[in-house]
């Protein structure tokens, strides 16, 4: 066994409150960080969901709550202590205007127990997984899904009975990475897409493009009809067609839609994933454009545009 020398002892010794604080810094940091994200992109998300709602033929009872699972990070104990929490799951965000921001819900509140089920005797996640806050997230949705209503409780302030209001179904989540995604179920977008410093207009505007591929199920289209690079770009202009319609109806500008192509464009090649199966940015900005013009047309005095009506598919259900 080596010994250090006793002055190195001592400086070590005096070295680990440092250490520790350090760490603690940098999770607290890092948990900032990843909130605040989270929280413009749920905001956006929530406006697009809620907004567009009558116009989706599934719609149903949504709350406006993302969750967090400290197993997640991969440092669990470092993060759990810099959202100051004692269990493993609090709130990560709310959306504004959402029945859970309505009820006072904020980003760090711990959630001991969702409809009575205490959530620390739920099986442990391991580090970095996601699985243990997918099925909280579930098991919102289908309490939501059977009442309307979802109960949750907090250390200190006991049961909180949310009830839901109509929202086109997606979830909206910050992931590793640069992209942005759409999942069927779930918009992603990686914590250093460029998307993320634009006016929020024109993130929204990217967030509506993925938010309508799932409204639009091109998914599922693919995987029955094959991923030919036409048929991807099929779905691509379809979603690009359908952004000034969702971002109306969420209260932005139609014409976000068109600001944001052409600031992606240039840099990006024409697409937002730089593949042949998307048509140049210009053209796309050309689609854009041209999609505005219809929506305008149809505007209601309150702003809102039926896309449900007025939409024109070029992929079939």
């Amino acid at each position: 066994m080596i010994r250090a020398a006793p002055a190195l002892a001592l400086l070590l010794a005096l070295a680990q409150p440092a250490l520790a604080e350090s760490r603690e810094e940098s999770a607290a940091a890092a948990l900032a960080a990843l909130q605040q994200s989270d929280a413009r992109l749920l905001a956006i998300g929530w406006r697009l969901a809620a907004g567009n709602a009558a116009y989706c033929s599934d719609a149903r009872p949504a709350v406006g709550l993302l969750l967090q699972d400290m197993a997640g990070y991969a440092e669990p104990e470092a993060m759990r202590k810099a959202a100051g929490i004692a269990g493993p799951i609090a709130v990560q965000a709310v959306a504004p205007g959402s029945p859970a921001h309505a009820a006072g819900l904020r980003a760090n509140d711990e959630i001991a127990a969702i409809d009575g089920t205490v959530v620390a005797a739920l099986p442990a996640a391991e580090e970095e997984d996601w699985r243990r806050l997918a099925r909280l997230h579930d098991a919102i949705d289908s309490s939501l899904a059977a009442d309307g209503k979802v109960l949750v409780t907090l250390p200190g302030r006991g049961d909180i009975v949310l009830e839901g209001v109509q929202a086109c179904p997606s979830r909206f989540e910050i992931i590793g990475g640069d992209g942005a995604a759409a999942e069927g179920a779930r918009v992603v977008i990686g914590r250093k897409f460029v998307g993320l410093s634009y006016p929020e207009d024109e993130f929204a505007a990217a967030i509506a493009h993925e938010f309508a591929h799932n409204l639009l199920r091109h998914r599922v289209w693919l995987d029955q009809h094959g991923r030919k690079w036409r048929n991807v770009r099929i779905t691509e202009r379809e979603a690009d067609r359908m952004m000034p319609w969702l971002l109306a109806n969420a209260g932005y500008e139609p014409g976000a839609a068109l600001r944001f192509m052409r600031r992606w464009g240039p840099d990006h090649g024409g697409g937002l994933f730089r593949k042949r199966t998307h048509e140049g940015w210009d053209e796309r900005a050309e689609t854009i454009e041209a999609e505005i013009a219809l929506v305008e047309a149809v505007r209601a005095p309150d702003g809102s545009a039926d896309w449900s009506r007025h939409f024109v598919r070029e992929v079939a259900d």
